[in-house]
Parts: C-alpha cells; sequence; structure tokens
C-alpha cells in the first residue's frame, strides 16, 4: 500500500484511512458534510500528493502532445494548463489530464494516481516523435487549497501576488512560507482554490504551514468524501465513473474538449464518427424526488424499461438533495424527464435536472 507524505500526519489527526487506488488515503478527519460545507464557505486543505506527474519535453513536445490528446494546446502561452482527455483510437478514454505549458519545449502533465504507469506506457507506446518522456510522480507531491479563503489564506506565506494568477495559469519558483513551490489557480472542487506542487520532504512542513495561515479563516483539512462530494455537485468526471475505456468524451459532456477541427490526433477518426452518428447515450443529471441516495452502478429505467445506469451519487450537502451522474439513452435526458431508480430492488422516483448541481464559482 502507498502512503504520502502526509500518512502520519493524518494518522495524528485521527482520520478515517481508506484504500484508493493503492494508496492510503484520508476520507474524512471530522465528517464528510462539514468538511464539504466548510470548502463551500471558508477553506479546505487537501492532500493530493497521489496524484501523477510526467515531464514531456523536447523540440517536437508540442507536437507530440497535440496527437495524445483531443484538447488543442497549440495556442497555449507559457504559464497556462489545459484540461484534456487522451482517448485511445476507438474513442474511449485512456485518462483525463492537465497539461501545464513550462515554455515552448517542456511540458508537465498532471495524472489520475491509478492511471499512472497505463497512461506513461501508453505515451510510450504512441511516441514516434524525438521526445523524452518521464515520470517524476515521485519526485512530486501536492497539496490542494480549496474555497473562498483560499486566496487570503495562501496570501499571508507569499509575496507573489496571487490576484494576478487567474483560473488555470500557473506560477513556478514561488517562494511560499521559505519553500520553492509551483502554484496552480486550479482545482475539483467547484471553488476558486490552489493546487500546490512541492518536493515531497517539504509537504508536511507546508501542510502545518497552510493550517496554521488559516486558522482565522477557519481552514481544516477535508479528505476524498467532500472531495467526491464537491466535484459531484460541479459535474466534474471521475475517471471509472463518469469516464473510461468504454466511454467516450463525448458521451462524458467534455465535446468542449475534443477539438475535432484540429489536425489528426489520436481517437479522432472514431469521436467524429460518433457525433456525425449521433450519440446513443450520453451523461445527465439525476435527482431523487422518492426517498433514497443513487450509488454507482443503480439501474435507471423509465417505464419498467432500462434506459441507463448512475454513475456516481451521493447525498448533496449545498443543495440538500440526493443526486446523481448518470449514462442514460440519449432520448432520455431532456431536463424535467420523470425516472426511476432501482435501489436495492425497489424504484424510487427521480428526474432529469440540469448540470452542474452547484454553479461553479471559480476566479476568470
Amino acid at each position: 500500500m502507498k502512503k504520502t507524505p502526509l500518512y502520519q500526519v493524518h494518522r495524528d489527526l485521527k482520520s478515517k484511512m481508506i484504500d484508493f487506488g493503492d494508496w492510503m488515503l484520508p476520507v474524512q478527519y471530522f465528517g464528510i458534510v462539514d468538511e464539504h460545507n466548510n470548502v463551500r464557505n471558508r477553506a479546505g486543505l487537501f492532500d493530493v500528493s497521489h496524484m501523477g506527474e510526467i515531464i514531456v519535453k523536447g523540440p517536437n513536445a508540442e507536437k507530440y502532445i497535440q496527437k495524445i490528446v483531443t484538447n488543442d494546446i497549440s495556442k497555449m502561452k507559457n504559464h497556462q494548463i489545459i484540461y484534456t482527455p487522451m482517448c485511445y483510437f476507438h474513442g474511449g478514454v485512456v485518462d483525463d489530464l492537465l497539461v501545464y505549458r513550462m515554455n515552448d519545449t517542456k511540458y508537465l502533465m498532471v495524472v489520475n494516481a491509478a492511471n499512472i504507469e497505463k497512461d506513461l506506457q501508453w505515451m510510450l507506446k504512441n511516441c514516434k516523435e524525438e521526445v523524452e518522456i518521464e515520470d517524476v510522480s515521485d519526485k512530486i507531491a501536492q497539496l490542494a487549497l480549496q474555497g473562498p479563503e483560499s486566496e487570503a489564506i495562501l496570501q499571508k506565506l507569499t509575496e507573489t501576488p496571487l490576484d494576478a494568477l487567474p483560473f488555470y495559469t500557473f506560477q513556478d519558483n514561488v517562494e511560499l512560507g521559505g519553500v520553492k513551490v509551483l502554484v496552480s489557480r486550479t482545482g475539483y472542487t467547484g471553488e476558486d482554490g490552489f493546487e500546490i506542487y512541492a518536493r515531497p520532504e517539504e509537504i508536511p512542513g507546508l501542510w502545518k504551514k497552510l493550517l496554521e495561515s488559516g486558522k482565522q479563516e477557519g481552514l481544516m483539512p477535508a479528505g476524498l468524501g467532500a472531495r467526491d462530494t464537491l466535484r459531484l455537485e460541479a459535474a466534474l468526471p471521475l475517471y471509472g465513473y463518469e469516464i473510461s475505456q468504454d466511454v467516450s468524451p463525448l458521451e462524458a459532456r467534455l465535446e468542449g474538449f475534443v477539438k475535432l477541427d484540429k489536425t489528426g490526433f489520436i481517437g479522432k477518426e472514431a469521436l467524429a464518427r460518433q457525433k456525425e452518428k449521433g450519440l446513443e447515450r450520453k451523461l445527465a443529471g439525476i435527482q431523487i424526488t422518492g426517498r433514497g441516495i443513487p450509488r454507482q452502478g443503480y439501474r435507471v429505467q423509465c417505464g419498467h424499461k432500462d434506459i441507463g445506469f448512475i454513475t456516481s451519487g451521493s447525498y448533496s450537502p449545498s443543495i440538500g438533495k440526493n443526486i446523481g451522474l448518470a449514462m442514460l439513452a440519449s432520448e432520455y435526458t431532456q431536463i424535467g424527464r420523470k425516472v426511476d431508480i432501482i435501489i436495492r430492488g425497489k424504484s424510487t422516483d427521480a428526474e432529469v435536472v440540469k448540470l452542474p448541481f452547484y454553479t461553479k464559482k471559480y476566479k476568470r
């Protein structure tokens, strides 16, 4: 079982630890709902050191990355970030990731923890350009500071003006609490916030300094449980749930990150055919109007006919409703459509609702 540099810190805080993709990580410290609400109203600090980092560099780095991802990185400037799926030739998703442009010959790709080795092998297998590809996950650890008070908390520890850092940009060589780090204005919660990249040995000290800095603003640690409910409310996909090798980014409502007008990339032909033919299924938002919480794999029916399945579901602390994301036959995804969720063998009333469930509050 893998452990982050903060493993002992989590144990000392009496957090509930779980196995998450072969990592031992905290699911909660004080309660998922309390941690969730604190991120929405104040700020939360997450240990996301399990995430993977892969460096791609060389004169042909841009050309190579353009080939393996669906989004268009050609117009990126230094210190910009984009979100993008990376697809198989049949259109299914290898992973969804962030691409950081360090300079015109060097990019940092941040990938999901459970997919690091798979992503690396896929990237190496499909590399015919002269580029260097290096997995640096063991050399980098990561914290996520999320919530409306994040900027005020972080600004106390650095002279770098954070209000000048727009959404989906980053600054490297930032001195934060006496340590050189990379800071990006990104996150997975639907709130304004930052992700901080540093050497593993520096993370425990940064964690402590951030919590001390944020006492006045009400900063508290937050675990995987709150991270999941926060991203669900914001309708942000999770690999293995909303996207996978069997689900295309078009089906997962990620068409804005698929640039079919871009010169050939892996999966383009399959995705173009899918779009031209019309989607047989796509992701939709579900709100329970009866009783019960929708969970991954629960069947969705309409008139006793199976029309899809729940991909993720939970109680939503922000809106006080039981909600879920569901992969449904396209003809049943109209807003207001009445459907049934089969929960433990019994039918529960639900309806299709507009996404996201919670309006994102990023700093543009």
